[in-house]
């Protein structure tokens, strides 16, 4: 993010399988739901879909999906929202990036590095715009259209998602939002499906104020949530994406 933590914070890249399979032990079982077998996903370019077993999704973003250095990354809403829907789940990304902003890498370079190069999973959630909020919102929306032209390129029958910034008060500032309208427009014009947790208020209040939900969620940098902001988070995400008939993504064929 832009606080100073995540500014000095190294370059953070997580590789975090949720198995679902006789977790008892590790702590990392499902919510409920029967046991899977685990499942391998076809490359790029190969037919016939995936072998019957939790669906493999990936996560590419900023500090809120890899962790600021406070919260580990087998922590964040990423990883938590894989244990709520049983899925395997490579988390990619690093703190303090964007589709434009950078630190080495934005996220198209990160993609390439951390993720692009592997079998194609069954949904990608690309969630980014904290940190673009100072550069102009054509210019991170241009970004963000290669990002995930490339990513469909490279990994047809893979369905893709887009998630708005994540916000630490209920009050993101005009350029947050100007960011946030432009990926939801981009996602329209692409078919993409799109997640707005400004737009659904995922975060109210504020941790300085005392009021709404953020001193509860959000850490006293005013940006970044904790553990049990990260669960909450998870349950969001988790709610949209069962409306959105993404809950158990499966690759097409």
């Amino acid at each position: 993010m832009t606080s100073r933590r995540a500014r000095r914070g190294a370059a953070t890249f997580v590789l975090c399988l949720s198995l679902v399979a006789v977790a008892a032990a590790t702590g990392c079982s499902p919510v409920g739901g029967p046991v899977h077998r685990s499942a391998a996903a076809d490359g790029p370019g190969q037919g016939g879909g995936r072998a019957a077993g939790p669906s493999v999704v990936m996560f590419l973003g900023d500090s809120y999906t890899v962790g600021d250095g406070r919260v580990q990354p087998e922590f964040t809403y990423a990883s938590a929202t894989a244990r709520l829907l049983g899925w395997q789940v490579v988390v990619g990304g690093r703190a303090g990036t964007g589709f434009v902003v950078k630190r080495r890498d934005a996220f198209l370079g990160l993609f390439e590095s951390q993720l692009g190069w592997r079998p194609a999973p069954d949904m990608l959630i690309v969630s980014g715009g904290h940190n673009d909020f100072r550069v102009p919102a054509p210019q991170v929306a241009a970004a963000a259209h290669v990002l995930l032209e490339r990513a469909g390129q490279r990994w047809p029958g893979t369905h893709i998602v887009l998630m708005g910034p994540l916000w630490g008060t209920g009050t993101p500032p005009q350029g947050a939002i100007a960011v946030r309208d432009a990926l939801r427009n981009l996602a329209g014009q692409l078919g993409v499906p799109f997640v707005d947790p400004i737009g659904e208020q995922w975060i109210t209040g504020d941790t300085l104020t005392g009021v709404g939900n953020a001193p509860q969620y959000i850490k006293r940098d005013r940006t970044h949530p904790n553990e049990s902001g990260h669960r909450y988070v998870a349950t969001r995400l988790a709610g949209d994406l069962r409306r959105l008939g993404l809950a158990q993504p499966s690759r097409r064929k």
